[in-house]
């Protein structure tokens, strides 16, 4: 799947059970993969190291859970912050 980064933020984040977890806030990218590890539901600018560490645990998804991209982003359940 290739998607703009850029078209991700902003967009709704389900599951597949149609729970809604939340919107896209910060894309994080592996720069020597060229590829999108997470994305979260709460911006990491201006926090602390601890709340930095505690968005990428408890607001975030691995991409590597994300089923789609189209008008929302489709996660597996498996993939849930906090999972």
């Amino acid at each position: 799947m290739t998607v703009r980064v850029s078209r991700i933020y902003g967009m709704d984040i389900y599951n597949d059970e149609g729970k809604f977890l939340g919107k896209v806030q910060e894309v994080v990218v592996d720069l020597e993969k060229g590829e999108v590890v997470r994305i979260l539901t709460e911006p990491l600018s201006s926090i602390s190291k601890e709340d930095a560490k505690r968005v990428l645990r408890d607001k975030s998804v691995l991409y590597k859970y994300v089923k789609s991209v189209e008008d929302v982003v489709m996660v597996s359940k498996a993939g849930e912050k906090g999972k």
